[in-house]
């Protein structure tokens, strides 16, 4: 709206298509991620487990195999180079009725049983090189004393990999788990640990106090919300989107919308710059969108209202129509596409709100379905759809002019 406004004379009526159009556009796609699911015969609860299945990671699971392989008889686990390419722990031997927490000069033994964990098929070809699996007996973990979910905060270990720190020579213990922005999967040696990662430590209890210790754990952190780089980051994303661009002899802005989602995408991606955190967990997440989409639709709902009846009476059913074949016409193409796409409907629908613009559509299809899809394909598409209107505006003034 602001780019073609800058190419129209101030007496232009763009103000009062933009007042009729935008209910039209804004209503149209909430209706529309809610119809389309129906008029295609699909379900949003069928859409999103079959999401769930294509991009759950790998399950985490765990076997007891015995050694049996001539080739790894004394040889330390950082030797075994399948461990590391299945990224695969072993993180416990057997001794006697009890699986023990492997000491800091382990080697592998000719029929020793030890506890292998990692994703459920790398673990099978773990099995298969190191021997097979064990005769299925009662073992004892313990749990209580031999394991703790140890939070990474500090310098020691933060930005440095497994392979650098020698966690299981220097405190015996062996990190068989990270949880990372609600992912958990199994490291390899290679695996740089972040601000915040929840690590899954196996040691005896006095290895895993000094690690604790090195560590920095602070369980509060990874369940906390960091108000400085929140502020930071949005105060980054306003500065961004008033400044202004050349292109074409043309000034171009991101905006208030598109600078924030700017930073946000930068921020997500790399998770850390500096100081500033670019994570913040699930509850606050879920507040901060609820808030804003409230008072987007609480902004766009006055600025449309105070002029839709007069704009109606002034100009008839004919505008209106316009306003929604322009709202229709994209989405029944985009849907259409994906029927005929290996594009996933709940993919499609967040996209297409992206392509749209439409928050209040995003916020429509969430309320249906417990899925972070449709949110990263908007997240995807609106910069894209943000860009190309700011620099198609002008354009299409001049060609219609």
């Amino acid at each position: 709206l602001a780019a073609a406004a800058e190419s129209l004379p101030p007496d232009s009526q763009l103000a009062v298509g933009f007042g009729i159009a935008y209910p039209f556009g804004a209503i149209g796609v909430v209706l529309f991620v809610q119809l389309a699911p129906r008029l295609l015969g699909r379900s949003l609860e069928n859409e999103q487990d079959f999401e769930a299945a294509v991009s759950a990671p790998p399950k985490i699971t765990r076997e007891v195999v015995e050694v049996l392989n001539p080739a790894v008889v004394g040889k330390e686990l950082s030797d075994v180079s399948i461990l590391n390419k299945c990224n695969c722990q072993i993180s416990r031997a057997r001794v006697g009725e009890q699986m023990s927490p492997i000491p800091r000069s382990f080697t592998l033994q000719l029929g020793q049983q030890v506890l292998v964990v990692g994703a459920e098929t790398n673990v099978d070809l773990v099995v298969a090189f190191l021997g097979r699996k064990a005769a299925p007996v009662e073992y004892v973990l313990d749990t209580e004393r031999q394991r703790r979910r140890v939070v990474a905060t500090s310098e020691n270990v933060v930005g440095r990999s497994l392979e650098e720190l020698h966690f299981r020579s220097r405190f015996g213990v062996t990190i068989t788990r990270i949880v990372r922005h609600d992912l958990e999967f199994v490291p390899d040696t290679a695996q740089t640990i972040q601000f915040g990662d929840a690590l899954t430590a196996i040691g005896e209890p006095e290895g895993l106090d000094k690690f604790v210790e090195f560590a920095g754990h602070r369980e509060r952190s990874f369940d906390e919300t960091d108000l400085i780089s929140l502020s930071v980051g949005l105060l980054l994303g306003v500065l961004l989107g008033r400044m202004h661009f050349q292109l074409g002899g043309e000034a171009l802005s991101l905006g208030m919308a598109g600078g924030p989602l700017v930073v946000g995408l930068i921020m997500g991606h790399f998770g850390r710059i500096g100081p500033i955190v670019g994570h913040f967990p699930r509850a606050a997440r879920l507040l901060l969108t609820e808030i804003g989409l409230a008072m987007f639709l609480a902004s766009a709902g006055v600025r449309a209202g105070r002029q839709l009846i007069p704009v109606i009476q002034d100009y008839g059913p004919g505008i209106c129509l316009g306003a929604i074949l322009i709202t229709a016409i994209p989405l029944i193409v985009g849907v259409l596409l994906t029927r005929y796409s290996r594009i996933g409907l709940l993919r499609s629908l967040g996209g297409i709100c992206g392509g749209m613009t439409s928050t209040p559509g995003l916020g429509a299809l969430t309320s249906k379905i417990d899925s972070s899809v449709p949110v990263t394909s908007y997240a995807t598409v609106y910069p894209i759809a943000l860009i190309l209107m700011s620099l198609l505006a002008p354009v299409l003034v001049k060609v219609m002019s």
